[in-house]
């Protein structure tokens, strides 16, 4: 059930405790901490502790815990003294995504190029 926590998910167990994660902010509704394969000198995943497939389901169903997302995301660039940084959220196998619980990718550190990927 959405909003719930599941049992055979990643970004659950580590918002429980029971998976370790370089925690680096945390808050009533929300997670960060360094992702273990980085892409760039700062990054970092935002993840709402609530269990949400991806950013369209945490969207339509919470928009107040999406800004906390947001709102973290920004946190976590002042924290990492980022001038600029890149937010990416995917969405689907065929975008990249393969922990199904919405998380935000903050990278920066590093000159990004565009188009990503």
């Amino acid at each position: 059930m959405a909003g719930e926590p599941q049992e055979d998910c990643l970004f659950c167990k580590i918002v429980a405790g029971t998976i370790p994660a370089t925690i680096i902010r945390q808050t009533d509704t929300t997670v960060a901490f360094r992702d273990i394969n980085p892409q760039a000198p700062t990054h970092v995943l935002v993840i709402p502790k609530a269990h949400y497939e991806n950013a369209a389901a945490l969207a339509a169903a919470d928009p107040a815990l999406t800004a906390d997302v947001l709102r973290e995301a920004q946190a976590v660039a002042d924290d990492e003294k980022l001038d600029s940084y890149r937010l990416v959220f995917n969405t689907g196998s065929g975008a990249g995504q393969t922990v199904w619980h919405v998380h935000g990718h903050v990278l920066g550190g590093r000159g990004l190029e565009w188009p990503p990927g």
